[in-house]
Order: structure tokens, then sequence, then C-alpha cells
């Protein structure tokens, strides 16, 4: 695998120093913690182990990954590592059926108010979104079939500002309130998107009002002032007449009329969205001692324009990346599933996958289970082989010997950073 020319983790390395010292006492634990495991991801401080290929006897070093999970944000180089892991525990849960993409967009006046009380804003952005989509499925009118759903909460734009959305994978259809028999969307249709929006925004809304009223939302600079039950309901007032954005797609290889090749294919476009971060090692160009330069997107233009670049201060770039630290034990990833038949049960949002009769479901679409993945189970109790290839001849890579921690994080700085000083 080749190093990418410049990393996230670089511009920590050589800037963060100077900027947990001009931010001291305004980072938060976890943001600090981010930061640290970033640094040190992948590097000898964390220790490692060497391969060596089965064809051409050469050696790999491979340092260890920070697998920085608890802080619910990935670093850039633990993302396909996590995704493959991810991939692998979902791929039994998948059904042989068309899938669709859903997103429920916040409106941009209250995304302050959602940055300054993340923990409980945030749960209700994934709770209002997952209970919306559930209840407009179940509704005869529309679908009338219990679903279950896959969520990811995303709080970034292209830019890394603060732009909280969550995506949806939801399949096309579910089972009948009885748990009888299978249910089809329409033809490339889904749900209507309207609909989705205007109960979003009374779920979100009302809310919202429920966490003012119990004391749970916090208000500082220029919003203090909603502090105010008054001033916080005319503040919302605007927000219950205006459409808010809900997008709903049939995934690229469904629209041109087929299906997805099989539950790994669902979940490889899923995990597009699911291990993502704020931004990508990837879109990085350039970094100097005061500024870095990045691939972006306009969504706003339609064609050529779209891809741009943007230069930010190196101080301002590390602090929007940070903006998306999530409070601890806070889960970007949520499964939510309708009720089976009780008329007393309700909707659960969970961390783990819902417990669905997926082996019913199959009966029911005559599709058989997913096979078994034979190769993995082939190495299991075999020796232990790097996913990448022999940067030699493409030959596996088998681990001899593993090291611990060997000292201070090992990488290139930045030469305009050394230049400078």
């Amino acid at each position: 695998m080749v190093r990418p020319s410049l990393e996230v983790a670089d511009i920590f390395r050589d800037h963060g120093p100077a900027w947990r010292a001009a931010n001291a006492g305004h980072v938060s634990i976890g943001q600090l913690g981010v930061m640290r495991a970033i640094e040190r991801c992948r590097t000898a401080a964390l220790g490692g182990h060497v391969a060596r290929c089965e064809g051409c006897a050469h050696e790999h070093i491979a340092y260890n990954s920070c697998r920085n999970r608890p802080r619910s944000i990935l670093g850039p180089k633990c993302q396909a590592g996590a995704a493959r892991d991810w991939l692998a525990a979902r791929e039994a849960e998948l059904l042989p059926v068309g899938y669709f993409h859903v997103v429920f967009t916040l409106p941009a006046p209250i995304a302050d108010i959602t940055y300054q009380n993340k923990r409980v804003a945030y749960d209700l952005l994934m709770r209002a979104s997952a209970e919306t989509t559930l209840t407009i499925a179940a509704d005869a009118k529309h679908l009338g079939a219990r679903i279950g759903l896959t969520s990811v909460l995303h709080s970034w734009g292209s830019a890394m500002t603060h732009h909280p959305h969550v995506h949806m994978i939801v399949p096309g259809g579910g089972l009948s309130a009885d748990g009888s028999q299978w249910v089809p969307r329409r033809a490339n249709f889904f749900l209507s998107v309207r609909v989705l929006s205007r109960l979003f925004r009374r779920l979100f809304l009302d809310g919202l009002v429920k966490l003012h009223r119990e004391g749970r939302l916090a208000f500082f600079g220029d919003h203090a002032g909603l502090a105010d039950g008054s001033a916080f309901d005319a503040f919302l007032e605007p927000l219950r007449r205006t459409e808010w954005v809900v997008y709903a797609k049939e995934p690229p290889d469904q629209v041109r009329g087929r299906l997805f090749a099989g539950p790994k294919a669902v979940l490889a476009y899923l995990s597009r969205y699911t291990h993502r971060v704020a931004i990508a090692n990837s879109r990085l160009i350039r970094a100097g001692a005061d500024s870095v330069t990045f691939r972006v997107k306009d969504y706003r233009i339609d064609g050529p324009g779209r891809d741009t670049t943007m230069t930010l201060g190196t101080q301002e770039f590390i602090r929007r990346f940070l903006m998306h630290v999530l409070p601890k034990g806070q889960h970007r990833i949520r499964h939510a599933a309708c009720p089976g038949p009780d008329p007393g049960a309700s909707w659960e949002t969970a961390i783990a996958p819902p417990t669905s009769p997926a082996s019913a479901i199959r009966e029911l679409l005559a599709a058989p289970a997913p096979a078994p993945d034979t190769e993995a189970a082939d190495t299991a109790d075999g020796p232990r082989i790097l996913a990448l290839p022999c940067p030699c001849c493409g030959g596996r890579l088998v681990i001899v010997a593993a090291f611990g921690p060997g000292g201070p994080p090992q990488h290139r700085p930045i030469p305009e950073a050394i230049d400078s000083s």
C-alpha cells in the first residue's frame, strides 16, 4: 500500500502542539484523545508486526492502527479496515431485495443549537428520522409494512463545516402487519419525500421543545437569549413552515434496472457512508506552515464546476476537523425496526442491529441464505495474513513476528513547516 504524500496525521503532528497550546482550556478530553490517536496511528509508537511474502520472501513492516472507535470518529487511516470489519459482520443481515438511500438534513438555523447540544440533539435527530421512516412505511396509505433500517450520523459538509444529517439505507419493502407476507414497494418509488419531510419536521421540533422545557438544552454566544421559553418558541416558529430537506433515491446499480449483485454490493455502497470521516487523506493537496489546501464539492452546482479546492488556515483546519468528535459513548451507526404484531409494542432504536425475522423473510421471498465466507473460514485457524498484497510481487504477506511500542511516532514532517522554523 502506497502511503499518501500528505495525511491529516502529518498536519496534527506538525501543528497540533501549537494548536493545543493556543486553545488550552477550550479543547475537550475527547478531542485531545482523537488528536493523540491520529498522531500515533500506524507509527512505531503503537508497535506493529513483521510480515514475509510467501512468494518472494520480501519482508514488510506494518505498524498498528489506533483503532479509535471509542471516540466515535475514525482516523483517516482506520476507516478502510473498520469498514471491512463492519461489512463482514453485517453481510448476513441483508435481504435479496432492492434498497433505498434516504437522507434527512437539519436546516441551517438550528445547526448551531445542535452543535452546542451534541449529545441530546444528535440523539433526537437519529430517533426522529428513524421514527419518521418506520411510521410512514407502516401506514397503509404508503407502504403498509414493517421495515428495518440502518442509519448513520454525519455532522460535516464537504468543507468540514457543521452540517448535521443522517444517511439511511432501507429495504424496498417489508413484512405485512401480521408477518405473513412480503410487501414490496412500487417500482422506482419508496416513500413520498414530502410526507417524510413534514413528519420529520414535526417530530424533531416537538422533541426539541420537550428538551428545552426539561432544561436539557444549553445556549451560548449569540443564542444565549434562547434560554427563555418564549424566545425559543418564536425562534422555532418560522421553521415549522419551511420545507425540510429529505432526499431518497435508489443506489446507482438499481437505477439502471437491476438489483445489487448480492449483499456485499449493498454493504459496499453503505460503507461509503458508515465509515467516512470529516476529510479523507486523499482529498488533501498541500499543507504549509500556515495553510492547508484540499478538494471540496459544491453541491449547489450540478456539473463540472462542482469539484473545486479550498484553502484554510492550519489552525482553522484543525478546529473544523475536531468539531466532529462526538461525545463519549455516542454512536454514529444505529439500527431500527418496526415492532411485531403485538399492538402494545413500540419501535426501538438500538446500537446493535435489530433482531429481525430475516430467515422468515427469506422464506417468503424464496431466497437462499447467504453463503458463508469460505475464504475467511479457511484462514481462521491458519497463519495471520495482512490485508494488503506484497509490494514486490503481489503475493500473500504472512505475519512472522510482532513488536511492541518502540518510541516516538515516525513521519515525514511537512517541508514548509520545517523551512519556516
